[in-house]
């Protein structure tokens, strides 16, 4: 084999030169090629008879042929591996080109040596897809995207055609796929088909390689991005580790790209005449054509995915947890109001008092809500439906917040009656001119409390000139008290009709 593979157009240059006396060290230095290169293409030429000009009528694919034939006394005398068998195998945890090469050579002794193998093995790879080269060892990755295509289906509901996104996930060297559609390419969407193709490939990588989608990647960076707060949770819960490709380097994800590729045929042109109603009815579509997909012998290898995944893939899988992912959502650094509590989605819910005005984070599912504190959780609340709710735990309160709690307007009103009938209507009617009766217990408790150090009796005479001068507050209680005011005589009600003064205009002024 020659170093290096030339275009036909430059073995005609090679040829053409030679005719003119150059050296194979001159063609090469004008062709911008290696000098062995050329002592190869001449000898090959040589031995199929082959000078310049060339025949006429030759193409370049019949030159190609003339100078690669396989001549008999070219033809290998020693048996060749299963090279098949060889890519399989190299596939699995720590097998190595020199350990096949040694049980190659215990079955084989005279066999190719181990330079010989190699060779002969990468260039039988080569012969293979782009895809399928990559060299990914058994249950290591796991490759995530969506479809640049979608597939279509009628919203009944709103009367309207809309398009389903098309997720594909595929296994490095099995090159099992998987595929689902979906609404959308929110978070939640994009954990779920995760989470449904582990359960499909029946175990999880070390890896997961998706793209640096902004529901995904909360900062995109080609050596550090950083990822929601969900995504590292789901991480976590799977004992695996997310690395997602760089940005514009789609060979960082080869496998998927080739999968996408092979769902949008596979997949999308297959049902691109059918018509569907709900993403449920696509979903079984596709679940038939996974099936067909996996099940299909891969042309080179002679297996199907499937085959691969069983027999490679899946072994060196880590182990399910027990329990699926339970999707949550986070608010991050969310800060804590004056009155001990956050808002998430225009409900309110309580912390403890001390944590008033810290930045805590929010940990959302569907039942629940979780507060933490630097990474430790101080709360968790029943999730609010709705808006504008209030969920308020007693415990969370300060102790003066907690006895107000406990007051009702009825109880207040016994206390006042235990002074006298005029504290009991002064209170009763603070709390009735409020618009919520909660509003003036801080009066109320304000005025019976003055009984402590001005007796029950001052506080009741108070309270009666406090009615009668309509005065309802604390601070004019207060006052007839520090004033000793409560015996002086109350101030009578005008008698009769007003005097006639000249700055009364009376009824006939606007006549």
């Amino acid at each position: 084999m020659p170093a290096e593979r030339l275009s036909m157009r430059k073995v005609r240059e090679v040829l053409r030169l030679k005719d003119s006396r150059l050296s194979a060290r001159q063609i090469a230095r004008s062709l911008n090629i290696g000098r062995t290169t050329v002592v190869d293409y001449l000898r090959r030429a040589k031995l199929a008879g082959i000078t310049w000009p060339l025949p006429e009528g030759l193409d370049d694919e019949a030159l190609e042929k003339t100078l690669f034939v396989e001549r008999e006394d070219q033809r290998p005398s020693r048996p060749l591996p299963d090279w098949t068998w060889v890519h399989k195998e190299l596939r699995r945890k720590h097998v190595t080109l020199a350990l096949l090469w040694e049980e190659y050579k215990t079955q084989q002794p005279d066999g190719y040596q181990y330079s010989q193998f190699c060779d002969l093995y990468r260039s039988w790879e080569g012969s293979l897809g782009i895809w399928m080269r990559q060299e990914h060892r058994a249950g290591e990755k796991m490759f995530a995207d969506y479809s640049g295509d979608g597939i279509f289906w009628f919203d009944r509901e709103a009367g309207e055609r809309r398009e389903a996104a098309l997720f594909v996930a595929v296994l490095g060297a099995s090159n099992a796929t998987y595929a689902e559609a979906t609404e959308n390419q929110k978070l939640s969407a994009w954990i779920q088909c995760q989470v449904h193709a582990l359960e499909y490939f029946g175990g999880v990588p070390k890896i997961i390689v998706p793209d640096q989608p902004r529901t995904l990647v909360s900062k995109s960076c080609r050596y550090d991005p950083e990822m929601n707060p969900t995504y590292q949770e789901f991480a976590r819960h799977y004992s695996t580790c997310i690395i997602p490709a760089r940005p514009r380097h789609p060979r960082d994800k080869a496998k998927v790209e080739g999968g996408v590729l092979l769902a949008q045929r596979w997949i999308i042109a297959a049902l691109r005449n059918r018509a569907f109603y709900s993403i449920d009815e696509i979903n079984e579509a596709i679940d038939e054509l996974l099936e067909k997909l996996n099940g299909k012998l891969l042309r080179k290898l002679k297996r199907s995915r499937r085959d691969l995944l069983l027999e490679i893939d899946r072994p060196a899988l880590l182990p399910l947890p027990e329990k699926r992912f339970e999707l949550a959502e986070w608010k991050v650094q969310v800060r804590v109001n004056m009155d001990y509590h956050v808002e998430l989605e225009k409900n309110y819910y309580s912390v403890p008092f001390q944590y008033a005005r810290e930045a805590v984070d929010l940990r959302a599912t569907l039942m629940t809500v979780e507060i933490f504190l630097k990474g430790k959780r101080i709360t968790s609340h029943v999730r609010s439906t709705g808006q504008f709710k209030y969920s308020t735990v007693r415990e969370h309160m300060p102790r003066s917040h907690q006895e107000h709690l406990d007051w009702t307007p009825s109880r207040i009103v016994k206390w006042a009656e235990t002074v006298g009938p005029s504290t009991a209507q002064l209170v009763t009617t603070i709390m009735t001119e409020r618009t919520h009766p909660e509003q003036g217990y801080r009066t109320c408790i304000g005025i019976l409390h003055l009984a402590k150090r001005h007796t029950e009796d001052r506080l009741e005479k108070a309270c009666s000139r406090a009615v009668a001068c309509r005065s309802h507050s604390y601070r004019s209680v207060a006052s007839i008290l520090e004033k000793k005011l409560e015996n002086q005589p109350l101030p009578l009600p005008p008698q009769g009709a007003l005097p006639r003064h000249e700055n009364l205009r009376g009824s006939s002024y606007y006549n």
